[in-house]
């Protein structure tokens, strides 16, 4: 199954910033994967939530809520 891409734009209200961080992020060799095709920048919607796992912060708060939902308490 194909999944949707998301232009800059698209991708930057997936992630709460702007278009232009996307693009500096871009020439800086940082942020999320993305594919060019052509001149146009894709995001696929699984990378763009594999990267906003990969900087979630925990508390200590969270993840003693964690140990809680585990039952590791």
């Amino acid at each position: 199954m194909l999944q949707q891409k998301l232009n800059t734009k698209e991708a930057a209200r997936f992630l709460g910033v702007q278009p232009n961080t996307l693009d500096v992020w871009r020439c800086k060799r940082r942020g999320p994967k993305y594919s060019k095709v052509g001149r146009r920048v894709l995001y696929d919607i699984k990378d763009l939530e594999a990267y906003f796992e990969a900087n979630t912060v925990h508390t200590s708060d969270s993840l003693c809520q964690a140990k809680q939902y585990r039952g590791e308490e």
